[in-house]
């Protein structure tokens, strides 16, 4: 790869492009994690009561907020990039430009990071509003969910790069995404399950954004931090070299 500031002008042409439709998206967004964030705070939050000192909405907040980053961030690194690959043929008339590759993969994986980013500070507000976040170090929380909307983006595109059509995106969210969101500890703690799944999900970089996140939004300082970014970073950087190795054979032949 050959990283390079021109990748900004992609990030910048999509975020002109989604402005145009910024209702929409949002509410698309932004629905779905709050309804799961109300329905199962409070009507499966009944049953569970407290998680130690922790309220389960509490719990489920901060695990709320980082499986949005990921979905929201997967679902533009696949369908959305697809799209302008495959279907609008976006990515070719970039390349009549000043661009490579790299800028266009580099631009598209930093754009559904910043969607992650959006979409998990969207929830992050509601958490604050119904009085879930314990104080403004939650704020903290922004970098590491950015981090891990670019990971989360950045195994998307490889996926993007394998695919013929949008069905192929279903294997991906059913064996990855759907393992990724009920093994990371977001709607039960991680100690509920045996030793051999524990080693499992923290081998998974969700779990280790949840570890990071979580203490932040109750109002306590995480633990071997940089272990845990070091994982998700190491998940995206691997992620945009495959990626783009993918998509530049798919485009230039």
């Amino acid at each position: 790869m050959s990283p390079n500031l021109r990748f900004l002008h992609v990030w910048r042409r999509n975020l002109k492009v989604w402005r145009k439709i910024l209702i929409p998206s949002v509410l698309g967004n932004f629905g779905e994690p709050v309804l799961y964030l109300l329905a199962f705070g409070y009507g499966f939050g009944m049953l569970v009561g407290d998680l130690g000192e922790m309220p389960y909405m509490v719990f489920l907040a901060s695990g709320i907020i980082c499986s949005s980053a990921m979905f929201t961030a997967s679902f533009e690194g696949m369908y959305s990039a697809y799209t302008r690959m495959d279907v609008q043929h976006t990515w070719s008339a970039m390349l009549g430009a000043p661009l490579t590759v790299d800028d266009i993969v580099l631009g598209e994986v930093a754009w559904a990071a910043t969607k992650g980013l959006m979409s998990a500070a969207a929830i992050l507000v509601v958490a604050a509003v119904l009085g879930l976040v314990a104080n403004a170090w939650a704020l903290l929380a922004l970098p590491v969910l950015l981090l891990t909307g670019f990971t989360f983006g950045a195994c998307a595109m490889v996926v993007t790069a394998f695919s013929k059509s949008y069905d192929f995106f279903l294997y991906y969210f059913t064996l990855v995404i759907t393992p990724t969101l009920l093994l990371s500890g977001v709607f039960f703690p991680l100690e509920q399950f045996p030793a051999p799944v524990q080693m499992l999900a923290y081998l998974l970089p969700l779990a280790h954004t949840v570890e990071l996140v979580r203490p932040l939004l109750t109002g306590t300082m995480p633990t071997q931090v940089l272990l845990h970014l070091a994982v998700i970073a190491a998940y995206g950087v691997a992620g945009l070299m495959i990626a783009t190795r993918l998509i530049r054979r798919r485009l230039i032949r």
